[in-house]
């Protein structure tokens, strides 16, 4: 009976510890995944500037060669 109780009692417990633990850290993933499109979209805006600068200097240098030739 006695070990019975303390199997119960370690139980509860260590339920108890891991439902606080989760409640502390309900919205943990919430924010990281917020943070994480946040930058992701910082990223996208900073490789499509790079993108348009690149090909307007292309676009730029194809049409004076192509002057250039005429």
């Amino acid at each position: 009976m006695e070990t019975a109780l303390r199997a119960w009692i370690a139980w509860s417990s260590f339920r108890y510890r891991c439902q606080a633990r989760l409640a502390d850290q309900a919205g943990e993933g919430v924010i990281s995944t917020a943070i994480a499109v946040l930058i992701m979209a910082l990223i996208g805006a900073a490789m499509w500037a790079v993108f348009q600068a690149v090909f307007n200097d292309a676009g730029q240098r194809i049409q004076s060669n192509v002057e250039q030739i005429q």
